[in-house]
């Protein structure tokens, strides 16, 4: 019996330290095809980041098959989207208190759903594709026009702009483009 718990033993950890290699190595590997970053903005009031892996277009419809319309996206690619703010903001006019935020959208052809959530999560998806978003935890949602854009924009982008009292985060791939408006709450 004694044998038997020692090969057990061995065994478990023998295939603990496969599967930590094999994660490891198909998070690095999908890292290539869709790299992560960190956009910052930095208010007079509020410092502001988001955290994001980006997909490219690779010749593929994007908005309706790729990401399909009035499904919950990770909106990116690998782990879940983080948003953080240092100040509680008005976005949209509805206040999101400071803290870290999972930032999950939902597309449709002519406004896309925001979803703001205090949950954490790994990845953004389950093993069977399902996304991980448990809407028990959203803090806020809201609801912005789609733009369309002249030009294709190759690989997922999240950037921010200032304009007059507010700013603006954009989010941006194929040719569309959605304005997320953004104050820090006085």
């Amino acid at each position: 019996m004694n044998k038997f718990i020692k090969r057990l033993i061995f065994i478990l950890i023998g295939i603990s330290i496969i599967s930590y290699i094999g994660l490891s190595f198909l998070k690095t590997n999908t890292k290539k095809h869709s790299p992560e970053e960190t956009v910052t903005h930095q208010t007079k009031e509020a410092s502001l980041s988001v955290f994001y892996n980006r997909p490219y277009k690779k010749d593929r419809i994007i908005f309706g098959e790729l990401v399909p319309f009035g499904k919950v996206w990770r909106t990116g690619a690998n782990e879940a989207t983080t948003f953080n703010t240092s100040k509680d903001l008005l976005i949209d006019g509805s206040t999101l208190p400071a803290g870290k935020y999972t930032l999950w959208t939902i597309p449709n052809k002519k406004s896309w759903k925001i979803l703001f959530n205090s949950k954490q999560y790994s990845w953004g998806v389950n093993m069977d594709g399902t996304v991980k978003h448990n809407p028990e935890f959203d803090v806020l949602t809201i609801e912005v026009p789609v733009n369309p854009l002249l030009n294709v924009v190759e690989q997922f982008s999240i950037y921010f702009e200032e304009a007059n009292d507010f700013s603006i985060m954009y989010l941006a791939w194929d040719t569309t483009v959605i304005a997320v408006p953004i104050k820090v709450k006085k």
